[in-house]
Order: C-alpha cells, then sequence, then structure tokens
C-alpha cells in the first residue's frame, strides 16, 4: 500500500499548530471533514474512538512520530490526514520525546488486513530518519505530496 493511496491531500497541514495531543487529533479530524471524507456530524465520535485508543497505550512511537488510529464501524474507505507540528507536542511518546510528525488513520472495521497494511506503509517510512527530517522540513502541502510520493517510488534513502 503506498502513502498517497490512503492520505488525503486536503487532510495535510504541514503547519499544526497544535499544543496538546486531543488537540492535534482533533484538528487532523477536521481536516479530514473539511476534505469531505468524513461526516462533520460524527466528529466527535471520532475524536472520542481515538482518544479511547490512545488510553489503551501511546500511539507515540518514538523519534518525534505517532500515528493515532482507529478501527471504525462507520467508516467505508480506510482514509489518513497528516500533520507537522514545529514545535513539538507531548503525546505521551514511549521515549518521552516530543512529537512533532502525526499520521492519523481511520479504518473501516470490518478490513482489519487493510488497517494493518496502512499502518506498516506509514511505518516503513516514519522509521527512516530521512523522511522524518524531510518531513519536518516541508512547509506546504506541495512539499509533504512530494516527500510522500518519493517516498512511494523508493527514491527517497534512508
Amino acid at each position: 500500500m503506498k502513502l498517497l493511496d490512503l492520505i488525503v491531500k486536503d487532510a495535510i497541514d504541514p503547519n499544526l499548530e497544535a499544543t496538546t495531543r486531543d488537540e492535534a487529533i482533533g484538528l487532523l479530524i477536521d481536516k479530514l471533514i473539511d476534505a469531505k471524507v468524513l461526516d462533520k456530524a460524527q466528529r466527535d465520535d471520532f475524536i472520542k474512538a481515538i482518544i479511547k485508543r490512545e488510553r489503551r497505550g501511546s500511539t507515540g512511537f518514538g523519534h518525534g512520530v505517532a500515528v493515532p488510529h482507529v478501527k471504525h464501524p462507520e467508516i467505508e474507505t480506510l482514509t489518513a490526514a497528516v500533520g507537522v507540528c514545529k514545535d513539538g507536542i507531548d503525546f505521551n511518546a514511549l521515549d518521552g520525546q516530543p512529537v512533532h510528525s502525526i499520521f492519523l488513520i481511520i479504518s473501516p472495521e470490518q478490513k482489519p488486513e487493510e488497517h494493518l497494511e496502512a499502518m506498516e506503509a506509514v511505518f516503513s517510512h516514519l522509521s527512516q530518519e530521512t523522511f522524518r527530517s524531510f518531513l519536518l522540513q516541508a512547509n506546504t502541502i506541495e512539499e509533504v505530496m512530494t516527500l510522500l510520493e518519493e517516498a512511494d517510488s523508493s527514491t527517497l534513502g534512508s
């Protein structure tokens, strides 16, 4: 699965202005709503589901990265948003460091294999220091899209 297959261009925020984990999650859900891939009426439900998942164990995996995710019965198509928070936020990450790059994934509850493929695609790139560094340096949606395209085509070195 390619990053461009799951990340919604209009749900990329290269300058996410959040100061808390919950605020970041809300802002990324709002991006998906504004991009018309999520229904505004379900906003609070999506946020609650993701935060509930976070309480079971932080998705702040270290190296400045978090991948909040949830499988949801109201979703038919896997979708993802990306936020880059230059200042970093406390995501209760496993290494105790602030999180700068957030990939929020919502997938259909009835397609767990698709959820795993998406997580694998995201992690394979976020585990690369070069990818994380370039993502943090991106200032526009176009720069993030170019990085995702390069990552998908494997032209980005590790």
